[in-house]
């Protein structure tokens, strides 16, 4: 069988031109070197080089694995180097799965600076409407789950990262816009836009509007925010959003926030792994969230 050692044998022999330097190179004395070769070419049934005087010229087999040695050798030495940086909690890929639609323009905030801060480290993105971001973890398909909704489970861990609360926004020309704050009853003959998400999954349903046995006129659904709160500026319909990217939005768009109720408010969580707590790259990405310039709120 054809192993690693073989091929660095090849490539060292053909690096350094000779037996003696080759054996020096890798630590081995020029006899085992020797036998090495003998054992591989009957192995093979054939030659790997050829004497010509003090030379080794390779045969045609010995130039094709060398070919492979070359191919092959570095990508594993590769390999190895980022498993050990990776074993350190240098290196890797941060896969953060998002069960937090609207949490998406804070998350740009916190992976530029992290980006900088671990030049070693990718991240990806994995935001699907009907996510299952616990099963995600346990599967080891993503490292880091943004959610509002932690499911406290055998395994996993969560942190804190922000407060905020959960606004209805109303266009400035809208009758509501003139109040502080609504009761689901002054919802019934709206049109209530949201994020394609189960209604069960969503606050304004399971914390205002099904508690007090009452639903919109109608319910659409819209992918993108900037769509949804246009939709709103432009009296299509009101939505329900983080206090805080409503905010954002109101700088530039003629929409208002207003309370739901006595007010809903939220945390957004980072859920990991618990084995995954001293790993350097996840626990940096998590300090970051923390910090004070990270916050939505800033």
């Amino acid at each position: 069988m054809l192993e690693r050692s073989h091929l660095e044998i090849l490539r060292a022999v053909n690096q350094y031109g000779s037996l003696t330097a080759a054996a020096d190179k890798l630590c081995l004395t020029q006899p085992a070197l020797s036998h090495s070769i003998k054992k591989l070419e009957q192995r093979l049934g054939t030659l790997l080089w050829q004497k010509e005087g003090r030379q080794l010229r390779l045969t045609a087999a010995g130039t094709y694995l060398l070919r492979l040695a070359e191919r092959l050798l570095p990508q594993l030495e590769l390999a190895e180097e980022v498993v050990s940086e990776i074993a350190a909690g240098r290196r890797g890929t941060l896969r953060i799965g998002m069960e937090c639609h609207p949490c998406y323009q804070w998350l740009l905030k916190v992976v530029s600076p992290y980006l900088s801060a671990w030049p070693e480290v990718d991240v990806d993105v994995k935001q699907r409407f009907q996510f299952g971001g616990i099963g995600a973890l346990y599967a080891h398909e993503i490292d880091i789950l943004v959610t509002p909704d932690p499911l406290f489970r055998s395994g996993l861990h969560y942190e804190p990262v922000f407060d905020y609360e959960q606004v209805l926004v109303v266009a400035d020309s809208h009758p509501l816009a003139r109040n502080i704050s609504v009761t689901p009853e002054q919802l019934i003959n709206e049109t209530l836009i949201t994020y394609p998400v189960e209604p069960e999954r969503l606050d304004i349903f399971s914390q205002f509007l099904t508690p007090a046995n009452c639903q919109p006129k109608k319910h659409k659904t819209i992918e993108t925010t900037d769509i949804m709160l246009q939709m709103v500026a432009a009296r299509r319909g009101v939505a329900a959003l983080p206090g805080w990217l409503v905010s954002e939005y109101q700088q530039r768009m003629a929409i208002q926030p207003l309370r739901l109720g006595e007010g809903i408010y939220k945390q957004i969580f980072l859920g990991q792994r618990s084995t995954d707590l001293k790993t350097d790259y996840l626990t940096a990405f998590i300090e970051q969230a923390k910090q004070g310039t990270a916050s939505p709120t800033q």
